[in-house]
């Protein structure tokens, strides 16, 4: 095939111990999928129906010294657990859709708080607030194969060494397979999909000079430093 421009060079993230590395497809992000936090965002954490935003696949980066984004004020840090997809489909039932789940990673869903809440106010979508260059940083991925599909364990942030976000897997209103079959209603899921299953409480907003390190019980860590 013949490119009329060059193509961008595709998104990969290592996996941990092999030299093969993951192709990032799409970011699917769960919104508000810990009670907690709904409530520090000012929403009922009643399970409601799961809602989704997303990422392009570019934002997801390694950890490490990153410029810090600019046309913001309110930089927010939300650390996640993410599942990477191997086997795509379409209506997964819950029941299987484990077995669709390549690995597993830790991930930062970077966010512009002071725009998204902008574009909240306006109506507006919220793709400038969540999608951003580099708005993804993410742990090398650990196949399931190797791990199993974890369903508790602690979920921490820490900014300078202070903890800001701490919480347990098992506090998700959604659960991994519930959050796949839902999803799978509304587009396929397809091998190299990306899900971020959701922030614990803690939020808060960082600033250029400081060091995020995020952790999820047996999955893996992040460090990413804002340069200053």
């Amino acid at each position: 095939m013949r490119y009329v421009i060059e193509p961008a060079p595709e998104t990969t993230i290592p996996v941990a111990g092999e030299e093969g590395v993951f192709p990032v497809r799409r970011i699917w992000c769960v919104g508000r999928n810990y009670a907690d936090h709904a409530r520090e965002m000012g929403h009922d954490p009643d399970r409601e129906p799961p809602f989704f935003f997303s990422k392009p696949a570019n934002a997801a980066v390694p950890g490490g010294t990153l410029p810090f984004p600019g046309q913001t004020k309110d930089l927010h840090h939300e650390v996640e657990l993410v599942a990477a997809i191997g086997k795509g489909g379409k209506d997964i039932p819950a029941e299987r859709a484990l077995e669709h789940v390549y690995g597993y990673a830790i991930g930062l869903d970077m966010t512009r708080r002071d725009i998204q809440a902008e574009a909240k106010k306006l109506g507006r979508p919220w793709e400038l607030s969540k999608g951003f260059d580099q708005s993804c940083p993410i742990s090398p991925i650990v196949p399931a194969a190797r791990i199993g599909h974890p369903t508790q364990g602690k979920i921490e942030i820490t900014v300078n060494g202070k903890v800001q976000q701490t919480g347990d897997m098992n506090q998700m209103i959604w659960s991994l397979p519930e959050a796949i079959a839902y999803l799978s209603r509304y587009v396929e899921l397809l091998p190299g999909d990306l899900i971020m299953t959701g922030t614990p409480a803690g939020v808060s907003a960082v600033k250029p000079g400081d060091t995020m390190h995020g952790t999820c019980e047996g999955v893996g860590e992040v460090t990413v430093t804002y340069a200053a």
